[in-house]
């Protein structure tokens, strides 16, 4: 399938090692005449240099076949998934089309390529997972799970192959995007062996010296602890071959990232853990006996050793949302220590390794229960769009995390929850207009609040009203991201009609009254009220917080004095002007910049701490909540430089944008209210600019006003400045940093 110079002599050999291993893998699952046609697609790919090296000098047949190889054999995907990820690049680089794949292949091996290429920007170097493409990641992901299990298997392929990037930039973003997204789903999705291993990798590769004192410690102490488990293992082999029982026995040392977890959250030094080890007994037992011998080794092995009951856990009754099913004990072993020992049948323990994939060959279906309702979250949130995608993640990796519960509704239905999850939760989980109209519910037939924590076992059933409806307090109540996505979403509606109806409301009461209202005079009442937003001005009119009566005269008596100072001639300090509206962030979510290697289409915000706008030099900078843009002259520019250069990333200016950009002009001047009045009238004259808000200060004769304004480009920003600098009794003009 390949000649010399596409392949290296090592290469080759391992190309077609792996080649017979992924055939051998699929034998059973493959059509007749699918190898023959896979051959000559490829000898034609092949041939058109669709596979060539990347930057970094990959082969990249050998990382798609390495990869099917993960896919098929570590996951369990079959043949329709591992035929779309080997044909998934030539389809991308249009040497092959989606038609003559579905002619070949069938229809579903292109709906898999599909929703891969909507992926492709993820392979991108400096794509940010928490970036607008995270929002089409999901969705991809939310489409078919599939999906999901080949983007893990090209994230492990990857992170093997992490000696040969050649950039430890590359390497440290690879690391932290499998740290913050591909580990926690493969935990979701019970691929327990695969998630350890990323988090292990990702620990490698972002703290090298905790990982290599942590490997050495466990390569100091394997001896003993070899010791140990030999003596824990031998008696209980005994009896369990005395119980005619046919199984595996072993210890198995717990993964590095774990045990770096728990020295951390302990803050313990390593001899300080007793638990490095678990002991696994692996049964292989008919499917009708399954429960039956896990329960008899249980009873055998705590009749051997003393159980401590708190640390009991049996997800063989009721499995994991994610079809994990084990029992696990812990127990006191010779010299007085704790083991945990985890009891399985050879079935269970697939399905653990191998997560759901595993659990379809078995169940002989599709998905399961609580994969469905994780998708069906992961759909309402997005398309919601109330969350960053900062937030949207940190909101999914706690849901991905979290231990759960089991709850029943009145007809003995059962409901998983996670841990901390409230009635409210419940009922938000039953129906969305359930959990809208609860008040309360009763549990294990106790009223109880809407805000009361479930336990595993309690029997929930919800109390409605009809005059209910969510309050925000219910956020702080509910730990689900489907309660709160309904709860964010039922706020927002009824705040835009009681504004709407408030609005109007006073529109008709000013009309009654025969009084025009000047917008600019009605904006500064509103703010000398104390308001951040009109919204929030016209919800307390809504909620009756505030008389529209008493708004009318206050406006009046505003509108009043307004136009008797504007005729008083006399000095007023300038501390008296009051701005008309308020700051507003601006974010444009055109593509005005380039990122690096001429990428486009990539999230990113403008940082706060230096204000950069058209025309700035700028760079961008890869921090945990996006890619955030700088000033080269940005004053934390220096120790992002030196302490985080591998996060840097080169930035330039590609457009505009329609929106422009905030920038604060920092004026100093004589204390006078008609000097602030001619700088707000050059400001308002000046063509591409306006006047967002404003500051004043005034201290012995001399005033200090920080100007928030609306620009274009720092060639506007320069004329204006200038203008500004020409106004009587002004000193000094700067743009400075912070937003005053």
């Amino acid at each position: 399938m390949g000649t010399e110079p596409f392949f290296t002599a090592t290469e080759k050999k391992k190309f077609f090692s792996s080649y017979r291993l992924l055939i051998r893998s699929l034998q059973t699952y493959l059509l007749e005449d699918d190898i023959p046609k896979m051959r000559t697609l490829m000898q034609r790919v092949i041939a058109l240099q669709c596979y060539g090296r990347d930057k970094n000098g990959i082969n990249g047949l050998i990382r798609n076949i390495d990869t099917a190889l993960i896919a098929a054999n570590e996951i369990g995907l079959k043949r329709t998934s591992i035929i779309a990820i080997l044909l998934y690049r030539p389809v991308f680089k249009k040497i092959i089309t989606q038609a003559e794949v579905k002619e070949v292949f069938g229809e579903d091996a292109v709906l898999i390529i599909e929703r891969l290429l909507k992926t492709s920007d993820l392979y991108s170097k400096n794509t940010a997972v928490n970036s607008e493409n995270f929002h089409r990641l999901l969705f991809s992901f939310a489409e078919d799970v599939r999906v999901i299990l080949l983007m893990i298997a090209d994230r492990l392929c990857m992170m093997r192959m992490g000696k040969q990037l050649k950039e430890e930039e590359d390497r440290m973003q690879l690391a932290m995007e499998v740290s913050f997204l591909y580990a926690p789903l493969a935990h979701r999705l019970g691929l327990y062996k695969i998630k350890s291993e990323l988090e292990d990798l990702s620990l490698k590769y972002t703290d090298p010296k905790q990982f290599a004192f942590i490997k050495r410690k466990l390569n100091e102490t394997k001896h003993s602890r070899d010791i140990y488990i030999a003596e824990f293992i031998a008696p209980v082999e005994k009896k369990l071959k005395e119980a005619g029982l046919t199984f595996d026995i072993k210890g198995r040392t717990k993964s590095i990232h774990s045990i770096n977890s728990k020295l951390k959250k302990q803050n313990i030094e390593f001899e300080g853990i007793y638990d490095l080890f678990a002991i696994r007994v692996v049964l292989d037992s008919p499917i009708e006996k399954e429960r039956s011998e896990c329960w008899q080794v249980f009873s055998i092995i705590t009749d051997m050793y003393q159980p401590n009951p708190n640390r009991m856990k049996d997800w063989i009754s009721i499995p994991k949302s994610n079809g994990y099913e084990s029992l696990h004990i812990t127990v006191m072993g010779p010299q007085n220590k704790w083991v945990e020992v985890q009891i399985r049948t050879r079935r269970m323990d697939e399905i653990a390794e191998k997560g759901l994939a595993a659990h379809w060959r078995y169940k002989g279906v599709k998905g399961e229960s609580g994969l469905d309702e994780f998708l069906t979250n992961v759909r309402m949130a997005l398309e919601a769009k109330e969350s960053s995608p900062h937030d949207l993640m940190q909101q999914f990796k706690m849901d991905l995390y979290k231990d759960e519960i089991y709850v029943f509704t009145p007809t003995g239905e059962l409901i998983k929850l996670p841990k901390g999850a409230t009635v409210l939760d419940f009922a938000f989980s039953i129906h969305s207009q359930l959990g809208s109209k609860c008040v309360s519910a009763k549990v294990n037939d106790k009223n109880v609040p809407i805000k009361y924590v479930l336990n595993s076992g309690d029997t929930v059933s919800v109390i409605t009203s009809p005059t209910q409806s969510p309050k925000r307090d219910w956020l702080n109540i509910v730990v689900t991201s489907r309660a709160r996505v309904k709860i964010k979403q039922s706020l927002r509606e009824e705040a835009a009609k009681s504004v709407d109806f408030a609005k109007e409301m006073l529109q008709r009461r000013f009309k009654n009254r025969k009084i025009d209202v000047d917008e600019g005079i009605f904006m500064r009442y509103i703010k000398k009220k104390g308001y951040k937003t009109v919204t929030d001005f016209y919800l307390d009119i809504s909620d009756e917080r505030l008389d529209p009566n008493l708004v009318i005269e206050d406006y009046l008596e505003l509108e009043k004095k307004e136009k008797e100072s504007f005729d008083h001639t006399g000095i007023r300090s300038a501390e008296d002007f009051v701005a008309t509206t308020e700051v507003e962030e601006i974010s444009s979510r055109q593509d005005v910049l380039v990122l690096d290697q001429n990428l486009k289409g990539i999230e990113y915000t403008l940082a706060k701490c230096c204000n950069p706008i058209y025309g700035d030099e700028v760079f961008g900078f890869v921090s945990t909540k996006g890619i955030k843009i700088h000033r080269m002259d940005c004053p934390n520019s220096q120790e992002m430089f030196n302490r985080f250069g591998y996060r840097i990333i080169k930035a330039r200016w590609s457009g505009k944008g329609t929106n422009g950009y905030v920038v604060t002009l920092r004026v100093i001047g004589r204390d006078d209210i008609t000097i602030v009045s001619n700088i707000t009238s050059v400001i308002s004259k000046e063509n591409g600019v306006t006047l967002r808000s404003l500051n004043i200060d005034s201290v012995d004769g001399f005033f200090q006003g920080n100007f928030a304004v609306l620009v274009q480009d720092t060639h506007t920003l320069s004329v204006l400045t200038n203008k500004i600098k020409t106004v009587k009794g002004v000193k000094t003009v700067e743009r400075i940093n912070q937003k005053g």
